[in-house]
């Protein structure tokens, strides 16, 4: 009996044994292999640029920092228009002053901080984040503005600038003649006095000479709108006057004369829509001083809002004579536009005698079709 129960204890323990070396062996044999190494995957560098970018705004806007700048905590407003709205990713790079523009009490009325607002702007963080303030109204508003958008005088009574010496619409028109002087401007923009000229009639004939309809269009950087205003007595055209208030109130007096600014950078992609515009006229602040890529990336925005046969037209664009043969002419000759002007003129002032500098004007017609 002994002997019986030994033997079966003896076979349970080889069962045993028998069953752990299969197991072992199974676990062994059908392991799953190694995973190999993932090949690389090859992201431009450019997009990596703009996912850091992308990463440092949210940082900015979400951690505290110990720089002592920034240890007032993220206005809350910042935070949640950051959770409803894109927020320009060069704003990353100025934490500091995007917080101080946010920083403001809601459902009050808004700080008058245009100075903030335009330094953010001309570094790239625009459109600005949207603010829930009032903004700031004339203490005594007029009972009336003027529908003529030559007025003998602009209404002081809409002032409510704070920032620049001059007080009043008659300060600047007798400190800055050659912006606030409307009739000045409107005479430069009549007359033909060279071969750089080109008067507001002159161009609409050449205009009705190829068939063309000019209703709208886009003053870029037209300082107080005096060319939008010409465009709107004399011919019925709607023009956007592009601004920056830079030294000078000029968004305020496009509007105090009845038409239409818009506050935005050269570097900021035009606010129309594609195909939309008869004409786009680049003013006195396109010039050889705007980095080539903006430059460049402008011209191709203006061929996208502009319509089949509308215009461009550069007045009195200066450059060095070399960058203009070099450069800009190429630059421009990319579009493929119909050169309608062409005109070359040594500029004469003492800056474009010291630097070799000439103007160029130019009306491009847009091809019909591609």
């Amino acid at each position: 009996m002994a002997f019986t129960m030994g033997f079966n204890f003896l076979l349970l323990l080889a069962m045993a044994a028998t069953n752990l070396l299969s197991l072992y062996h199974l676990s062994s044999t059908f392991q799953s292999p190694k995973p190999s190494p993932p090949v690389p995957i090859h992201i431009p560098q450019h997009l990596l640029r703009h996912l850091n970018d992308i990463r440092a705004t949210i940082n900015h806007l979400t951690a505290s920092t110990s720089d002592s700048k920034r240890t007032s905590p993220v206005p809350h407003d910042l935070i949640l228009h950051s959770q409803v709205a894109p927020i320009a990713s060069s704003c990353h790079r100025h934490p500091y002053l995007l917080r101080r523009y946010m920083n403001y009490t809601p459902f009050s009325t808004c700080p008058y901080d245009l100075d903030l607002q335009e330094t953010l702007i001309l570094n790239g963080c625009h459109p600005l984040p949207r603010r829930r303030c009032f903004s700031k109204t004339p203490p005594k508003p007029t009972s009336s503005l003027p529908l003529n958008p030559f007025p003998t005088a602009l209404p002081d009574s809409s002032v409510i600038w704070t920032k620049y010496s001059c007080k009043s619409f008659a300060c600047l028109l007798q400190n800055n003649p050659i912006d606030f002087d409307l009739n000045a401007r409107r005479s430069s923009l009549l007359k033909y006095a060279s071969e750089l000229d080109l008067p507001v009639n002159r161009f609409m004939q050449l205009a009705k000479s190829a068939n063309s309809v000019i209703r709208l269009g886009i003053d870029i950087g037209g300082g107080t709108g005096t060319f939008a205003a010409l465009m709107k007595i004399f011919y019925n055209v709607t023009m956007l006057t592009t601004t920056l208030n830079v030294n000078a109130p000029y968004s305020e007096a496009v509007a105090a004369r009845g038409l239409v600014p818009l506050h935005v950078p050269l570097q900021q992609r035009l606010p129309v829509f594609d195909g939309t515009m008869d004409l786009v006229r680049c003013g006195r602040a396109v010039n050889r001083w705007i980095p080539l890529p903006v430059m460049e990336f402008m011209f191709y925005d203006v061929d996208r809002v502009l319509r089949g046969g509308g215009y461009l037209w550069l007045d009195r664009f200066f450059s060095k004579a070399m960058d203009l043969e070099e450069v800009y002419e190429p630059m421009i000759g990319k579009l493929g536009y119909k050169k309608v002007k062409w005109a070359v003129a040594n500029k004469t002032d003492p800056s474009g005698l010291k630097n070799g500098e000439v103007y160029l004007t130019a009306v491009l017609q847009k091809p019909v079709s591609r």
